[in-house]
């Protein structure tokens, strides 16, 4: 993934969207690439087959135009949101969907689709080199969490995830999450694209999250080919946590982003018991692409 072209940007709503918006227009212009942002736009007359029995049909009317009425005003948060982004940044060029977008220039474009999100922003990311999200905040934007996992768990492409506050500057200082499993593998290939370039790149590793297969000298190898140059430090559990450790890690280095596998274990283990990657998601506040 060294050479990003495509870039989409699903906004489900304005919560976070404006940090994720200038997340987007930084790697836009970094790799003179097109960031497509997508709104996706639930139909009202879904909700009919879940109203459950014992509702009247007036009562289903009444419920499908509430819907339709809050769809509506979504949509046009999240177009107004754009608009006055475009406006403030004329340095990229503003493009209608679908059309061809200035080949090594940065450009970006805005659609609304009805649908099922669900269905739509994993199918969409399947033909882009990387998928950003705003982030997922625990409780207040249930439907954005659910697209970052539908991406992840859906679409055979990376994740980036950006971070609560509008991120200053490029980045330049890269950590790798390695514990030696095809979902650490995968996150290594897509942090490619920024390790070329980053002024400093650091592989962390742990003993309590290792798994079966390369270690980290490996991936320092491994780097090697690809010209660049990393150090491996080893982090530590805090309070007995990995992901706690991980970041802190991060922390230390003053990473920009964070790499890293997501769910070695089952998705549902990890909202049970908890897990480094259920961590990273609820407490980071630096960039962070996860692969599957």
């Amino acid at each position: 993934m060294k050479d990003v072209r495509k870039i989409l940007l699903p906004l489900p709503s304005v919560s976070n969207g404006e940090a994720a918006l200038i997340r987007g227009y930084n790697f836009a212009r970094r790799f003179g690439a097109h960031l497509a942002v997508l709104h996706v736009r639930p139909d009202g007359r879904d909700i009919a087959p879940m109203a459950g029995e014992g509702l009247s049909g007036a009562m289903v009317e009444d419920l499908m135009r509430s819907a339709e009425h809050e769809s509506a005003r979504h949509a046009r948060e999240v177009h107004k949101l754009f608009e006055q982004f475009a406006a403030t940044h004329p340095d990229i060029q503003v493009v209608p969907p679908r059309s061809p977008f200035p080949w090594d220039q940065p450009s970006m474009s805005f659609n609304i689709i009805s649908g099922a999100e669900s269905e739509i922003v994993p199918a969409h990311a399947r033909l882009s080199d990387f998928t950003l999200v705003p982030h997922p905040d625990s409780g207040e934007e249930v439907s954005s969490s659910e697209t970052l996992h539908a991406v992840l768990f859906d679409s055979g492409r990376p994740v980036v995830i950006a971070p609560r506050t509008p991120p200053q500057g490029l980045i330049k200082r890269v950590c790798i999450g390695w514990n030696g499993t095809a979902e650490s593998s995968s996150a290594l290939r897509g942090a490619l694209a920024w390790a070329l370039t980053a002024e400093a790149v650091r592989v962390l590793h742990c003993e309590d999250y290792q798994r079966r297969g390369p270690k980290a000298r490996d991936v320092i190898d491994y780097l090697s080919f690809h010209g660049i140059k990393a150090d491996a430090v080893t982090f530590n559990p805090v309070d007995r946590d990995v992901g706690k450790g991980l970041l802190a890690a991060c922390k230390d280095f003053d990473a920009d982003m964070l790499a890293m596998g997501a769910y070695s274990h089952s998705r549902l283990r990890q909202l049970i018991l908890g897990g480094v990657t259920r961590h990273v998601l609820e407490h980071a506040d630096l960039t962070v692409l996860m692969s599957r």
